[in-house]
């Protein structure tokens, strides 16, 4: 798909005198702790306006994918960030032209309307990152990845230090025992993570939803189920507490 105009005039408007506003940009929402960060970490630098969320969601359920976070926590994530959701449904199982083609729609509206940039809280899986810089390439648009290359390590460290709350929704129960479905992303559960597990879980070991830190306004009450097995991860069911 080529460059479209607005994208390419965005393009040519950054060569030179720095603009006097951020470009503007969407960040790519998982839930989680990363794209959760992803936001704080991008708000700081102040170089880009984040002016809104994207997600994909399973068209079955509502849910986001993977990480079974419902639709209504994923709208109240939203309202605590100050930030519009765009909302990608996708079927299940989801072929990947049919996600590709998807997402392309969704960005190429976005484009038109002024965005230039797609922020992303990857880490270090280069594959997943060429990937995203294939497919944005096609629609003119520029990857950030403000995350990348950080020590997962210290890294959960300083999410967990700068106030970021999170928990545990989907564990892989091949590099996990089950009963961490549900728990808390904090510094005992770093500190009880087995050998070559990564902190981050980056590596798919694990999926958090994120309901306070410093990217919110406030924090998110929520609901804690028990663990429990799927075809292939387990996962504790969030709801929010007040429902």
């Amino acid at each position: 798909m080529p460059k479209s105009t607005c994208c390419r005039r965005l393009a040519a408007a950054e060569v030179g005198d720095r603009p006097a506003t951020p470009a503007r940009a969407l960040l790519f929402w998982s839930s989680g702790k990363d794209s959760a960060y992803a936001l704080h970490v991008t708000r700081q630098q102040g170089e880009l306006e984040v002016a809104g969320l994207l997600t994909t969601v399973s068209e079955a359920d509502g849910q986001v994918a993977v990480h079974a976070v419902p639709d209504r926590l994923l709208a109240r994530q939203a309202e605590a960030v100050d930030l519009p959701l765009m909302r990608v449904p996708l079927p299940s199982p989801c072929p990947n032209d049919v996600y590709e083609a998807r997402l392309a729609e969704v960005l190429a509206r976005a484009c038109a309307d002024g965005i230039s940039h797609v922020v992303f809280g990857d880490l270090h899986l280069a594959d997943i990152r060429a990937y995203r810089e294939r497919q944005l390439a096609a629609l003119g648009l520029t990857p950030v990845f403000p995350l990348w290359g950080r020590d997962t390590a210290g890294l959960a460290r300083e999410m967990i230090a700068d106030g970021l709350e999170a928990v545990l929704t989907c564990i892989d129960p091949a590099r996990l025992a089950p009963d961490f479905a549900g728990r808390q992303f904090d510094r005992t559960l770093l500190s009880t993570l087995p050998e070559g597990v990564d902190p981050c879980g980056e590596n798919g070991e694990f999926h958090t939803f994120c309901f306070a830190g410093p990217m919110f306004r406030a924090a998110i009450p929520v609901r804690i189920g028990a663990p429990r097995q799927g075809e292939v991860y387990v996962h504790a069911a969030v709801a929010p507490a007040d429902a």
